[in-house]
């Protein structure tokens, strides 16, 4: 999976939301935002999975604590399409963090790291970002 944006020293804030512009490849198989302290400790791996490692039109999440992946999470919802131009709005606070997809649909997934600021954010797979805005 290509790699894409890289940032660190986020300081994303409880109660914060990151938003997150970005085009979908037309041939997209999958793409992955990670959001936590750094590469191997990930309060959130979000990946959209449109068809790759045997999921299709899944999102999978996860977290990644001392480079340990946890128990991976499915959403059903499905809002995005190949080509298109989407949006990812994250917050969170001690116990979840909510992602808000384009449709509007939200979830939430367990803070498992019990982080207090978000600081690092990957994006990287069928994905080119377009803007990142803190609010």
């Amino acid at each position: 999976m290509a790699c894409g944006l890289v940032a660190s020293n986020l300081n994303l804030k409880a109660g914060e939301c990151l938003r997150v512009r970005g085009e979908v490849a037309p041939d997209a198989k999958s793409f992955v935002l990670n959001l936590g302290k750094d590469n191997n400790n990930l309060c959130l791996h979000f990946n959209p999975r449109f068809d790759a490692h045997g999921d299709v039109n899944t999102i999978v999440c996860n977290s990644k604590d001392g480079g340990a992946w946890g128990a991976e999470q499915r959403e059903s919802a499905f809002p995005f399409q190949p080509g298109s131009v989407v949006e990812v709005c994250v917050s969170f606070d001690q116990t979840d963090l909510t992602v808000t997809l384009p449709d509007g649909h939200t979830f939430k997934f367990p803070n498992r790291l019990n982080l207090e600021a978000i600081n690092f954010l990957e994006a990287s797979g069928d994905f080119k970002i377009k803007c990142v805005a803190f609010e």
